[in-house]
């Protein structure tokens, strides 16, 4: 059967393989996602570079990363997790988010701002790798093949 949509080759003679569940789903995310967002700290850093110098492309630099660990640790926490426990991960997500948050939050208080950081391309970048890293995640979940039921088990038939 052809569509008159289009013109092109003739539908139904290509090879048409079975489709299984997408493999390490977190790592993907995790690839796809630190590639988006160490492409927009790059970019970022230029213009930080421009106006402020090694300081303000460094800063930048330094709030994306920062934003990567953060969500980089989560999908770590969902390919070892989800793997062994998938009922779990829901959980653990939960605990990993709450340690991260007051982690993070005592080491920036304990540390401080070091004299070189721009707080305002600090937080360029924060900004810029949160949103590339999400729109990566939500991308590469779009693309995500879910095996929601389980196969169905093949009928038996008595031996006549």
């Amino acid at each position: 059967m052809t569509s008159n949509a289009e013109s092109g080759p003739a539908s139904g003679h290509g090879h048409v393989g079975a489709s299984g569940p997408t493999r390490s789903l977190w790592l993907h995310l995790l690839k796809l996602s630190s590639a988006a967002s160490a492409a927009g700290l790059a970019l970022c850093a230029v213009p930080a570079a421009l106006l402020d110098g090694a300081g303000g492309a460094l800063s930048s630099s330094a709030g994306g990363l920062l934003v990567m660990l953060f969500f980089g640790i989560s999908l770590l926490v969902g390919h070892f997790v989800g793997r062994s426990n998938p009922s779990g991960a829901i959980g653990v997500f939960v605990a990993t988010y709450f340690i991260k948050v007051v982690g993070f939050a005592a080491v920036l208080f304990v540390v401080g701002a070091p004299q070189w950081l721009h707080a305002r391309w600090f937080v360029a970048g924060a900004v810029t790798a949160v949103v590339l890293w999400q729109a990566a995640e939500i991308f590469g979940f779009s693309k995500a093949r879910l095996q929601i039921y389980n196969d169905p088990e093949p009928k038996e038939t008595p031996d006549a």
